[in-house]
């Protein structure tokens, strides 16, 4: 069984988290610069074996595309065509940077490290890999 991958996609960085190969625990991983995204994601998996690549779907409270949208779908298309034998699959991401940052702050680091917000993009894609998680059965 090969592990699931998480991505938090942003235009300048994106948080990357990762499962055990038993699909337990979802863990942070990275946070890379998004320009070098593909280079990572295509070294990881010859590294690692990876079943499915999960991507956060950016969305309004109401549930509509956000603005980010259209730029998340893109990366999805391309991801499809660089990587076509691996299952992506896309969530809803609504929230996942606010819980990161009071997880983050919860864990009682310095105020500095607290605003780090490359912290807080692989904390969210942690985020986006344990809500995956919880949906599906092993």
């Amino acid at each position: 069984m090969g592990r699931i991958l998480a991505i938090d996609y942003g235009t300048k960085k994106s948080g990357i988290a990762v499962t055990d190969p038993l699909r337990i625990v979802a863990s942070p991983l990275d946070t890379i610069p998004t320009h070098i995204l593909f280079e990572f994601l295509k070294k990881y998996i010859t590294i690692e074996v990876v079943d499915s690549i999960v991507v956060g779907d950016p969305r309004r409270l109401n549930g509509e595309m956000s603005e980010t949208t259209h730029l998340t779908n893109q990366f999805v298309n391309k991801l499809k065509k660089e990587i076509p034998l691996i299952k992506i699959v896309r969530i809803d991401e609504r929230f996942t940077s606010k819980i990161a940052e009071r997880t983050v702050a919860a864990m009682g680091l310095p105020k500095m490290k607290r605003q780090n917000k490359m912290l807080i993009d692989k904390v969210s894609a942690t985020i986006i890999l344990q809500d995956y998680l919880s949906t599906i059965t092993i």
